[in-house]
């Protein structure tokens, strides 16, 4: 029994933790299996972690004190940030609530390996220990990836870039929220206490946040799409800039290719209010069936992006708005 008990103080609080995010989330855009991808790779990565430690340890020829304030910090931020920043490059997060979902679910599962780990190789340790590890250690992994991944997310949305440099300012204060965990510079109990306290702050925060702008990018976002793809439907794009624009590339396009091009926008376009009236319906406790059109335009707009080419796309862009959260909207309805 007390074995039961100790298994539970380190294992289960930060899946606690992840399930009350999980409940926050209203417009619940993050898939379940998408969660549990992220906990799994949180898994492999802590594993991954240990050899790396081990390994580095001998050839920096450090004492375990030294390694785990300045080494180890490094080491598994790194590969605790490469899954997120995967996901950001790939446009498959869209919000700063989607970022703090798999972040905090990647880092979960990092603790989870990382204190069955600890369970085997310390077996004798009191129930003090495992509540340290439980309600500190593991929610710090939890939140030093969370953080990582909003920040992340949020300058790639803003830069509209995900270069190298996006990333660097989450993982630094990745690495050295981890340094000053492990630094140990408050008692145990106290340092638990603060990370307690101040995590669920701040992701209450980000949620309120994350839903403001949410907000925002729907109603801003839904009636840009539906006048201009109602002028498109009518017939009258030709009395509006893009039609003006259209016009001034008919010296350099085929009449076949400036049809592609409308057709793409034409598509692009019905996709996106799709995606936004499907966000609204969630948010009002609704979950619609699948569309079974959804796949057939999808594989339009990848036949009508080939025949424009590269040149094609870069002109319609302006009337696209192709930011990180206009293309994870596509990315959302190709896994209905």
């Amino acid at each position: 029994m007390q074995s039961v008990f100790h298994i539970t103080l380190g294992l289960t609080p930060v899946f606690l933790f992840l399930i009350g995010l999980v409940v926050l989330d209203s417009y619940k855009l993050v898939k379940f299996r998408t969660i549990l991808t992220a906990v799994l790779f949180g898994g492999a990565t802590a594993l991954a972690s240990l050899a790396a430690n081990i390994a580095l340890q001998d050839v920096l020829r450090l004492d375990v004190s030294m390694y785990s304030r300045y080494a180890a910090p490094v080491v598994e931020e790194l590969l605790k940030a490469a899954y997120i920043m995967y996901l950001i490059r790939s446009k498959k997060i869209g919000f700063p609530v989607d970022a703090a979902l798999l972040g905090f679910a990647l880092g979960a599962g990092f603790a989870f390996v990382e204190n069955v780990v600890y369970l085997n190789t310390i077996p004798d340790a009191t129930a003090f220990v495992w509540a340290v590890r439980g309600f500190g250690t593991a929610i710090m992994h939890g939140g030093t990836v969370a953080l990582f991944s909003v920040v992340s997310q949020s300058r790639s949305e803003t830069l509209s870039s995900a270069s190298p440099g996006v990333f660097l300012p989450g993982l630094l204060t990745a690495i050295v929220i981890h340094s000053f965990f492990n630094h140990f510079f408050l008692p145990p109990e106290s340092q638990t206490l603060l990370y307690l306290v101040v995590l669920p702050t701040v992701f209450l925060l980000v949620f309120k946040q994350s839903e403001r702008s949410t907000r925002e990018w729907l109603g801003v976002g839904l009636d840009a799409d539906v006048e201009l793809l109602s002028l498109i439907k009518k017939g009258g794009v030709s009395t509006t800039k893009i039609g003006v624009y259209l016009q001034t590339l008919e010296t350099h396009f085929s009449g076949d290719v400036l049809v592609d091009m409308l057709c793409y926008l034409r598509v692009h376009l019905e996709l996106s209010v799709k995606a936004k009236a499907l966000l609204l319906m969630r948010s009002a406790g609704f979950d619609p069936p699948p569309d079974p059109e959804i796949q057939a335009q999808l594989e339009e707009l990848h036949f009508l992006k080939n025949r424009i080419g590269q040149t094609g796309k870069l002109l319609l862009k302006p009337f696209l708005r192709h930011t990180g959260r206009d293309l994870w909207q596509l990315h959302m309805l190709s896994e209905k």
